[in-house]
């Protein structure tokens, strides 16, 4: 584990977004200029490092050209037509298994016994398809998830209790995908993915806790709240899906770890730590400061991509980490910086948007 100094964050109003993106060519360059290069120091864990330059506009040789053009050509065509295939085959079976099934809460409708395991097992199948079709062609898994006995709380020795939320680093939306090919979990999401053709249906069959992303005060307290009861019940009960949850709030570009915001640690239960890595040589598959659609047209025209994963040891909190919910997210954090050799920063989303906002302001003048 190390502690970055150098990405404390300056001062800044509140509420300065500028995470927007003026459309541009995808391929136009961007020049290396001095105060470019400052900010990728001031704001290293958002800074890409990859042979696209900053938010995907750097410089590319000839050869790299031609090669993305190709693959623009062929394969990308074929991985969004497969992709879609695999979104709505996935769309079919949950439609399939929730016929004549109660609906619950926020439309959500009651999955039981064969029922839920058949739809979250195929859930699983297909997510796996669609990191194959992406170009995950091989995921290692360096299974670490058995506890030693010395780190397991004397009052729970005898049976164990089952973690309540997996908590990961969060470096890219791919991260979404091989969590529900490995295990299935509900996560939290914006209420307008309820709303959504095909995907809305596949997220209320997961139980995603939805929330509403703009709210403040009160509603983010309500939002704390369905996430403890949630993780509550988890632990509780064998047959609950899991809760993922991403404590940074926002990604990275793979190397630094934020820190945690407490939700996730609130209901005082165990919690299944994982590491994600995304190894690369041309393009990084981290999401840190490429605009959306960007990003998938170069992970989607790489013929192939590379993600390692680490499953830690279940961590049980202590009697005064239950007490104090942010000493438990900051023991967790560490382990995690630790385990997966990652930087601590100080940074956060915040400092995100700013970074993103200089960007498009040095790459507008350039």
């Amino acid at each position: 584990m190390a502690v970055d100094t150098a990405t404390t964050a300056p001062s800044q109003p509140e509420g300065g977004d500028g995470a927007g993106e003026a459309v541009r060519p995808l391929l136009s360059a961007a020049p290396a200029i001095e105060e470019d290069e400052d900010l990728d120091v001031r704001y290293a864990p958002y800074a890409r490092r990859d042979a696209y330059g900053p938010m995907g506009r750097g410089p590319l040789p000839a050869a790299q050209v031609a090669r993305l053009m190709l693959a623009a050509a062929v394969l990308l065509p074929l991985r969004l037509i497969a992709g879609m295939l695999l979104v709505v085959a996935y769309y079919l079976v949950c439609r399939v298994f929730t016929l004549f099934a109660d609906v619950g809460e926020e439309g959500r409708p009651r999955l039981h016994g064969w029922r839920r395991e058949a739809c979250l097992g195929a859930g699983r199948a297909l997510s796996r398809a669609m990191l194959f079709v992406f170009g995950f062609y091989w995921i290692p898994v360096y299974d670490r998830s058995v506890p030693n006995a010395e780190d397991v709380p004397e009052t729970q020795s005898e049976e164990l209790e089952r973690p309540g939320a997996i908590v990961s680093n969060h470096v890219s939306y791919v991260d979404i995908l091989y969590h529900m090919s490995a295990s299935s979990p509900s996560f939290v999401a914006k209420n307008s993915v309820s709303k959504l053709p095909l995907i809305g249906l596949i997220s209320k069959c997961l139980r995603c806790i939805f929330v509403q992303r703009e709210s403040k005060g009160s509603d983010s307290r309500g939002v704390s709240g369905d996430v403890t009861e949630r993780v509550q019940e988890v632990s509780q009960y064998k047959n609950s899906p899991m809760v993922l949850l991403f404590p940074e709030g926002t990604t990275t570009n793979g190397d630094y770890l934020l820190p945690f915001k407490t939700g996730a640690f609130l209901a005082k239960a165990p919690v299944q730590p994982v590491i994600l890595r995304y190894p690369y040589s041309r393009f990084s598959p981290a999401w840190d400061s490429m605009d959306g659609k960007r990003h998938v047209f170069f992970l989607l025209c790489q013929f192939a991509n590379y993600m390692e994963v680490v499953r830690l040891p279940v961590y049980y909190p202590s009697e005064q980490e239950k007490e104090d919910p942010r000493i438990y997210a900051n023991n967790v954090r560490k382990m995690l910086a630790t385990e997966g050799n990652l930087v601590l920063s100080n940074l956060g989303l915040a400092e995100k948007r700013m970074y993103h906002a200089a960007l498009n302001g040095l790459l507008c003048q350039s």
